[in-house]
């Protein structure tokens, strides 16, 4: 007696790519509902089976569909807009600010919708997102009728959908609640990553990932960089680290991991973590080359993943394939590592037991979900075939087939493309919208461009409210008297502070846009030891505003922001046509004078050598008021012994670099 199921597919070359690798030729496959409920050859099935429909696949491969195990779809809106540049450059110079700028509801769901008929043409049946209005990631993801862990973003920064963490981990909460039972989609959480992230925040997203027993998406040991930063503010890699944040409690997706060790790959195996690797996105970004090999050999389940559209620059998996094969040899000298069945196994089932939906998907097993694809290895590309090794077909497809030859796509049991044809969505519409937000953002980055204050904001960090100084500045010959004066004058002293100041200066061609200072200050203790170390950004404005009597100046300007990125990235993003250093070292004192506070630097220009020079300074706000602080100010210059006659009207990067 015949069993009923609803789809018999037949006449294909079946690879299951369970466990045991099977074959079947030829093949088929059974699918009642949304579930696969036979595979095996073809005569077998036919005799057992009797379906609603039966088709005929024509020799085709029929396989699990592909398993993108981590990117951020909405991104296929910001593809191409900034290249060729450095993580941290292209993360948080471009890509945060205009995300920032434009990502919205409506933003996501365009790039999300875009991005799935590339991903079904690809031949991926699941995806591992993790992205801003994550709700709306998943929404249009089942519409179109893919598979995906969507991923709510968390961390420390402003986000395009939450100004503060505990926003987005409310969001994060609200979002798993509501879609915990749905089909296709499974809600996760993604501390974007431990430099992105506090302690709080990993220890708080790991604790609500456990509470619904759904994955953790993050990115961890990705750059040099970052495990070096982890070593200087944790004192040990970034594997340890999150270790010690309980975040392996949850069931950790973690993408990338280019850079850890033997030791760090046993405790991710240890703690059941999967593993995605990016081939492309790693060598465009020149990340480094993954261990991927011993990853695999030590147990742990890695997949493949495309990162995303703006850092790929495609979604193309047969493409990552390939290429993962490919790096596995060229980077370790050794042909036969990572071969093509493993390699395949990466994009299929090693890839969601690595998203932890290996009970869902990945391979060709009774009981799972009916995400299958076929493949046509009959174009001109791909022939002749040898079937002397059965092995020879996997090779086939890793080396030789392209993203063009998948014809038929199914997910949950439901065709999402036959033929080439798309059956839940359409491409024309997506062309004009997306080229409008290409336009609004091209218009966006332009204006940025055009100052240099506009792109210190847009790093984050800067103090927007503009400053005015009085001040005036007396070269010395002999900085001894000075001192002396200090001291024994009747001055109010309310701190004493000691620095070496190293600054950096870059010089722009516009002179409007004034100059931007790097400064590495590192505080000396009563001992003369460094008790620590700060850096800054300062966007100094138009050197003068107004002049008073006795050379006293008033000067425009600080935009002040903290330098929390290298000397390299900000040399990378501002992109300035010259620098100039300038070391000094510099006593400060802040008193009170006839009533009104100042500061008093006491500088020794050290590099190049200016020799010494006492300034003193105070901030204000409105003309009055500077009027009359640099009536006091010229007194109190006076009363410490200057000379008014060797007044000096120039800042210092003046003295070197005059405009």
């Amino acid at each position: 007696m015949t069993k009923p199921v609803d789809i018999l597919l037949t006449n294909a070359i079946v690879l299951t790519m369970d466990g045991d690798l099977h074959q079947y030729e030829p093949g088929a496959v059974a699918v009642l509902g949304n579930t696969i409920a036979a595979v095996g050859d073809e005569l077998t099935l036919k005799r057992e089976y009797e379906a609603k429909v039966t088709q005929d696949c024509q020799g085709k491969i029929l396989m699990p569909g592909l398993v993108n195990a981590h990117t951020h779809v909405p991104m296929t809106l910001l593809r191409g807009l900034a290249d060729d540049l450095r993580l941290d450059v292209w993360l948080l110079g471009f890509m945060m600010p205009v995300e920032r700028e434009f990502v919205s509801p409506d933003f996501v769901e365009l790039g999300t919708r875009i991005a799935c008929v590339e991903l079904i043409r690809s031949g991926v049946t699941s995806f591992a997102d993790m992205y801003y209005f994550e709700e709306h990631v998943a929404r249009a993801t089942a519409q179109a009728g893919l598979r995906a862990v969507c991923s709510q973003t968390v961390m420390k920064f402003p986000a395009p959908d939450a100004r503060y963490y505990e926003e987005s981990l409310a969001l994060a909460r609200d979002f798993i609640q509501r879609w915990s039972d749905h089909p296709l989609i499974i809600p996760s959480v993604a501390p974007h990553a431990p430099y992105t992230c506090t302690d709080e925040i990993l220890q708080a997203t790991a604790v609500l990932a456990v509470e619904f027993d759904i994955p953790l998406h993050t990115h961890l040991a990705e750059t040099v960089s970052e495990v070096e930063q982890s070593r200087t503010e944790h004192g040990m890699p970034v594997i340890p680290y999150v270790k010690k944040q309980n975040l392996f409690d949850a069931k950790v997706l973690a993408a990338h991991c280019v850079h850890v060790d033997d030791g760090e790959i046993k405790t991710l195996f240890h703690h059941k973590a999967g593993v995605a690797h990016n081939p492309s996105s790693n060598l465009k970004l020149a990340s480094g080359f993954a261990p991927i090999q011993k990853m695999l050999d030590s147990g742990l389940n890695v997949g493949i993943g495309t990162d995303g559209p703006a850092s790929n620059n495609d979604l193309d998996m047969f493409e990552e394939i390939r290429l993962a094969a490919f790096l596995a040899k060229g980077s370790t000298g050794d042909p036969t590592a990572l071969p093509a069945t493993q390699a395949l196994s990466m994009a299929t089932r090693l890839g969601a037991n690595a998203m932890h939906i290996g009970h869902l998907t990945g391979s060709l097993e009774v009981g799972k979900r009916a995400d299958l694809i076929l493949i046509d290895i009959t174009p001109i590309h791909n022939i002749p075939r040898f079937q002397r090794d059965p092995q020879n077909i996997y090779a086939q497809i890793v080396y030789a087939s392209n993203k063009n030859d998948v014809t038929d796509v199914m997910v949950d049991g439901k065709w999402l493309m036959q033929n080439h044809q798309l059956t839940t969505l359409r491409e024309d519409d997506l062309h004009l919208a997306a080229q409008e937000y290409a336009k609004k953002i091209d218009t966006f980055l332009i204006q940025r461009e055009k100052s240099i204050l506009s792109k210190l904001i847009a790093i984050g960090g800067a103090a927007e409210g503009e400053s005015f100084e009085v001040q005036v500045k007396v070269h010395l010959t002999d900085p001894q008297p000075i001192l002396e004066a200090i001291h024994h004058n009747q001055l109010e002293i309310l701190y004493t502070r000691h620095y070496h100041e190293y600054d950096t200066y870059f010089i722009f061609p516009d002179p409007d846009q004034g100059y931007l200072r790097y400064r590495e200050d590192e505080i000396v203790d009563e001992k003369g030891q460094i008790s620590n170390v700060r850096y800054r950004l300062t966007l100094l404005g138009k050197a003068r505003e107004a002049k008073f009597d006795e050379d006293v100046l008033l000067s425009r300007s600080r935009f002040i922001a903290p330098a929390t990125h290298s000397l390299r990235f900000y040399r990378e993003y501002f992109k300035p046509v010259q620098e100039v250093s300038i070391n000094k070292d510099r006593l400060r004192w802040r008193v009170l004078y006839q009533g009104t506070e100042f500061y008093i630097n006491l500088d020794h220009i050290e590099a190049p050598d200016l020799g010494y020079f006492l300034e003193v300074k105070s901030r204000t706000w409105s003309k009055r008021d500077a009027e009359h602080k640099a009536e006091v100010a010229a007194s109190l210059i006076k009363s410490l012994g200057a000379s008014p006659d060797l007044n000096v009207t120039k800042d210092y990067i003046e003295m070197v670099f005059p405009l």
